[in-house]
């Protein structure tokens, strides 16, 4: 392939690109039958001779068109995700491009560096100590697990008992004491980790989901005084709410616990000073885990494994045996994370905080949420229940009984207007709204609310 033919190909992918995006606010989010459609289409027989690179783009684009979900665009309210932002997107073009290894400071100069601002602009943005370690990895479930394989580290260090070296097997029992309403990701981290299920001791929830510290309390100290590490929570995935961070942790250092929060969105509230008193103390706990592909809406896969013990952070990351000696140190990269062979996730995160600013990533998350309680005061208008407190972005909707609930949810996935989904929560089925995206508009709101009633009543 000539250069000349590359570079065609790859304006032909920039413009499809724009065009899809352009076309997002206009087109429906989801088509009932287009994973069936997407399948099809692209379930065709694997060539024996090559096909032109120009021919594969055009065949990807048609077959997979009536499979995407328009999660990039202004009406998608599901899971905690928002779309990419223009500098983030054309950043993570361009890196695909350079087509770098951010394994360490040798392989990739570059991303590493990018890695290393980005970090410390995102510790800045949310508060977090000086000089803490940032491992770029691919989401909540990598950034949890290697908080929690730090904090695994150093509990049983202090215990003296060197886990690298000499496995779970005789070691002390760790305690793993969990909200009730943490994030699944919580659990299979636990058990990625070796500590098993019996291992977890819950704690009781409030009405709307933060831990309860009394109970936080009265559970540390019913159990083993033993290693002991306490998973709080910045932002719970059904109602938004943020643990009591300043009682909760003088609570877990009495016992001498280490403190990991899962704040996937919610930690962003500190960069916003309209919501920064909701995860007031978060910034003293130990470990933290945040997505930059939710709230700061950057490219998938990106996320934050941060922790106030950088060393500590790299000896329970890293290799232990040599490994490409003469390659260069690891410094600040796959030492941070379960990965050697990494995608160069930093030039985006560089690129959307470059785009936004402080005062753009604060307008962003209060926006978000200000679109979240109009949400909620337009359903509520219409005789629908908000069943919780809307305190970021999240809205939960009651319908009646839960079987009605389901097929009003149905019926909106269906109808392309909006894609959101469903939740149980404390023992009801709910509808749920996340509102995380930048190009989300007072105007989008109101059509989805009006949206949701004419569907409810019909």
């Amino acid at each position: 392939m000539t250069m000349e033919d590359l570079s065609a190909l790859l304006e032909r992918a920039a413009q499809y690109v724009a065009e899809y995006r352009e076309s997002l606010a206009t087109r429906p989010v989801a088509r009932p039958d287009g994973a069936a459609l997407a399948l099809a289409a692209l379930d065709v027989p694997l060539g024996d001779k090559p096909t032109p690179p120009e021919v594969v783009l055009e065949e990807l684009i048609a077959a997979a068109e009536p499979g995407l979900m328009g999660s990039a665009g202004p009406r998608f309210f599901g899971f905690v995700v928002g779309g990419a932002l223009p500098a983030a997107t054309a950043a993570d073009i361009v890196a695909i491009g350079w087509d770098q290894n951010a394994f360490n400071g040798v392989l990739a100069p570059a991303a590493i560096a990018a890695e290393s601002v980005a970090g410390r602009w995102v510790t800045e943005l949310l508060g977090l100590p000086t000089g803490a370690s940032v491992g770029f990895v691919t989401g909540a479930q990598g950034a949890n697990t290697a908080g929690l394989a730090t904090a695994r580290h150093t509990v049983l260090a202090d215990a003296g008992w060197d886990v690298e070296v000499r496995g779970l097997v005789g070691a002390p029992r760790i305690r793993v004491v969990v909200g009730a309403e943490r994030h699944a990701t919580v659990d299979r981290s636990v058990r990625l980790l070796g500590l098993g299920m019996d291992s977890i001791e819950v704690v009781a929830a409030g009405p709307n989901g933060a831990i309860s510290t009394d109970d936080l309390a009265r559970v540390l100290a019913a159990g083993d005084p033993g290693p002991t590490i306490v998973c709080l929570q910045a932002g719970g995935v059904n109602t938004g709410v943020c643990d009591d961070f300043p009682v909760a942790i003088e609570v877990a250092r009495r016992h001498r616990a280490w403190v990991h929060v899962d704040g996937a969105f919610g930690l962003w509230a500190a960069a916003n000073p309209g919501t920064r008193h909701l995860v007031a103390g978060v910034e003293l706990a130990d470990s933290w885990g945040c997505d930059a592909h939710k709230w700061l809406n950057v490219p998938y896969d990106s996320a934050f494994a941060i922790t106030n013990r950088p060393r500590e952070h790299a000896i329970a990351m890293s290799y232990t045996a040599a490994y490409l000696t003469g390659s260069g140190s690891v410094s600040g990269a796959a030492d941070l994370t379960a990965e050697s062979s990494r995608r160069a996730r930093g030039f985006a995160v560089w690129a959307a905080l470059r785009e936004l600013g402080r005062d753009g990533v604060a307008d962003l998350v209060d926006r978000c949420c200000r679109l979240a309680r109009r949400f909620a005061d337009g359903l509520a208008a219409e005789g629908f229940e908000i069943v919780n407190d809307v305190v970021l972005n999240q809205v939960l909707v009651g319908f009646g009984d839960d079987a009605r609930t389901d097929r009003i949810i149905d019926a909106v996935q269906r109808d392309g207007t909006l894609w959101l989904g469903g939740t149980t929560w404390q023992g009801r089925r709910l509808m749920r709204i996340s509102v995380s995206n930048h190009l989300t508009t007072p105007s989008d709101v109101d059509l989805c609310v009006a949206t949701i009633a004419r569907l409810a009543r019909s």
